[in-house]
C-alpha cells in the first residue's frame, strides 16, 4: 500500500512576545514537527522585530488584527484584556487558539459559543500545573471537591488588583501571609496575571465556582508552589509542583515548555496523555 502523503504543517501565530511568547516563537522557529511559525504580534512591533532578529528563519511581525489570515492556530501569550481581540477571529474562522490567559475566559464565555458554532477550538495547555489529565478523567465520574493552595514569592504577586483594592501591602512582610480564600472565579478576577492555573484546574474539573483556593505570599520562597487536593468517586489524590519563575516572576518556566509540548502533540505519530 502506498504511503499516505503527509499533511501540511500547521501555520502557527504567536500573540505576545514576553517571556512565554518569545520562548515559544524560538522553539517553533528552531523546528517543531508538524508546525511552522508564520507570524508574531506584539504591542511594540519595532521592539518585537529586534527581539526576533536572532531567529534563523525570519518571521512576520504584524498587528493583532492581521494575524488570523496568516495562521491556522494562534498561541495567546498576551495580557488578559487582549484575549478576545486575539482569539475571536481565529474561532470565527473555524481555527484553533491555545489560550494562556484562561482566567479571562470566564469574562468572555461567548468565545466558547463562537468556537462551538464555527467548529473552532479553544485549547488550554497544562501550563504551570500537573495532573490535569487525572482531574479531567475524574470529572467523567463524580468529583466531590477540588482544593488548591498556591504559595508565591512576594514579587510574583506584586501589582495584583486584589491587593490594591483591599489595600494589602506585601512588600515588607517577613513571614507567610494568607491573602485570599475563595473560588477560582474570584481568584481569577483578583489576580488576573497570577492565577490562570486555578482556572485551568477548574475547567478540567468541577468548574470555577466549586473549585476553592488559598493564595499565600511567602517572602522566604523563590519558587511558585501549587498543591492540589482532589476527592472523587474514582480516586483521592494530591499533587504538588514547585515552579522556577521565568524572566517574568508571575510565570513559571514550565509554562512555555507546556505550550511547546502541546504544539508538538498536534500532528505527532504518538501522543501520551489524554
Amino acid at each position: 500500500m502506498p504511503k499516505q502523503q503527509s499533511s501540511a504543517p500547521i501555520r502557527v501565530a504567536v500573540a505576545g512576545l514576553g517571556a512565554i511568547g518569545l520562548k515559544v516563537a524560538e522553539a517553533l522557529n528552531a523546528g517543531i514537527p508538524g508546525c511552522t511559525l508564520t507570524a508574531v504580534s506584539a504591542k511594540n512591533v519595532a521592539a518585537a522585530r529586534a527581539r526576533l532578529a536572532h531567529l534563523q528563519h525570519p518571521v512576520q511581525v504584524v498587528a493583532i488584527d492581521a494575524l488570523e489570515p496568516l495562521a491556522d492556530l494562534v498561541v495567546e501569550c498576551a495580557p488578559a484584556h487582549l484575549l478576545a481581540e486575539i482569539v475571536e477571529p481565529f474561532l470565527r474562522a473555524g481555527k484553533k487558539a491555545v489560550v494562556l490567559s484562561c482566567g479571562a475566559l470566564l469574562q468572555h464565555e461567548s468565545l466558547l459559543d463562537i468556537a462551538r458554532d464555527s467548529d473552532g477550538q479553544i485549547i488550554v495547555p497544562t501550563g504551570a500545573l500537573i495532573g490535569l489529565d487525572a482531574v479531567s478523567a475524574a470529572a467523567e465520574g463524580e468529583i466531590r471537591s477540588v482544593r488548591m493552595i498556591t504559595r508565591k514569592p512576594v514579587k510574583g504577586l506584586a501589582g495584583a488588583p486584589y491587593l490594591t483594592e483591599n489595600k494589602i501591602d506585601i512588600d515588607s512582610i517577613t513571614e507567610p501571609l494568607l491573602l485570599f480564600q475563595g473560588t477560582a472565579r474570584a481568584a481569577a478576577a483578583g489576580f488576573p496575571a497570577n492565577l490562570n492555573v486555578a482556572v485551568a484546574l477548574s475547567l478540567a474539573g468541577i468548574g470555577p465556582d466549586r473549585t476553592t483556593l488559598e493564595i499565600w505570599a511567602d517572602p522566604n520562597l523563590e519558587r511558585n508552589i501549587h498543591r492540589i487536593d482532589v476527592d472523587a468517586d474514582s480516586a483521592r489524590f494530591s499533587m504538588t509542583i514547585e515552579n522556577i519563575p521565568s524572566e517574568n516572576p508571575r510565570t513559571g518556566r514550565i509554562t512555555a515548555l507546556s505550550v511547546i509540548s502541546c504544539l508538538r502533540k498536534m500532528n505527532a505519530p504518538q501522543r501520551v496523555g489524554s
